[in-house]
């Protein structure tokens, strides 16, 4: 069975290559019977979009970067491509954030959903030579920058779903509830773990104590119906046990506990074990190692300031 499944999976993405779009970016829908994209359909890194960019990377990670599965790198490098094609900053502060698409049009427009990409541009960094892996690192905290400030710029210092960009404005709440979701702390995580830089750590505890100060009730935590006002709301999504409180539970732990040379988490914080395989495409000194060395910690740009 497990044969089964790995085979029509293969056969997916053999399939999606066949048509995959220069800019790598593929829109929420395809033609389920051609593979072709629907051109009507938005292209983001938010909702409905996410995982599969993840993936590509991660495929190639639990391959343990082999001949076998260079293909998945490849097509991630594709897609960063078109990543950075996607990418605006704002006036006056230079916050950096990710476009939507629909067609040929550009939509001022980032979810929280898509917090987790700083995170998986640092992850996917080492596999650049030096030049390009200190370009994503650096877009990689650029946008980490902006994804904590969608905490930091609320009344209750907890994100709502999603931001706008107008001109001349830095960020506006859009749709203004939080439902307790992981993707700027994993990425928090991610980019301590890589880079061993305590900020991140700092706005990891800031985060939670938000979480603590606004969600915590009697029986668990709960989300907020609005993030202006503080109304809560009566659930507790599953996610925040199995990936927020998990990813901040990692972001103050030894680098050792799930190592990033052993181990690569699925898009719901699973640990995943990375198979052993021997072929040309496996390198060696692991992976913090590999981007601790030639990276430069980098201090926040001027004019980009968080409330406190």
């Amino acid at each position: 069975m497990i044969l089964k499944n790995r085979f029509w999976v293969e056969n997916v993405i053999t399939e999606i290559r066949k048509n995959f779009p220069a800019d790598g970016l593929l829109p929420i829908y395809i033609n389920p019977h051609t593979g072709a994209s629907a051109s009507y359909s938005t292209v983001t890194f938010g909702a409905m979009g996410d995982s599969f960019y993840e993936y590509l990377l991660k495929a190639w990670i639990q391959g343990n970067k082999t001949e076998a599965v260079k293909h998945y790198r490849e097509m991630w490098e594709t897609s960063m491509k078109g990543l950075k094609s996607l990418i605006r900053r704002t006036t006056p502060s230079s916050f950096t954030y990710i476009c939507e698409k629909n067609g040929g049009s550009l939509n001022d427009k980032m979810d929280e959903l898509a917090c987790f990409a700083p995170g998986m541009l640092a992850l996917g960094a080492s596999g650049y030579g030096p030049g390009e892996r200190e370009q994503f690192l650096s877009l990689a905290e650029e946008l980490a920058w902006t994804c904590y400030n969608f905490y930091q710029s609320t009344p209750t210092k907890l994100a709502g779903e999603n931001y706008f960009f107008h001109a001349g404005q830095d960020m506006n709440v859009g749709t203004s509830w939080n439902i307790l979701r992981p993707e700027t702390v994993e990425s928090l995580f991610y980019l301590w773990r890589l880079t061993g830089n305590k900020t991140y750590q700092e706005w990891g505890w800031n985060i939670f104590q938000a979480f603590e100060k606004n969600s915590r009730v009697e029986s668990g935590y709960v989300g907020l119906k609005d993030v202006n006002t503080g109304v809560k709301d009566n659930m507790m999504q599953s996610f925040f046990l199995a990936e927020t409180l998990k990813y901040l539970y990692l972001l103050f732990s030894p680098s050792s506990v799930i190592s990033f040379d052993e181990w690569v988490f699925n898009t719901e914080a699973h640990p995943l074990k990375i198979v052993t395989r021997h072929d040309e495409g496996e390198s060696s000194g692991g992976l913090v190692a590999q981007l601790k060395s030639p990276f430069r910690y980098r201090s926040r740009k001027e004019g980009r300031t968080g409330n406190k």
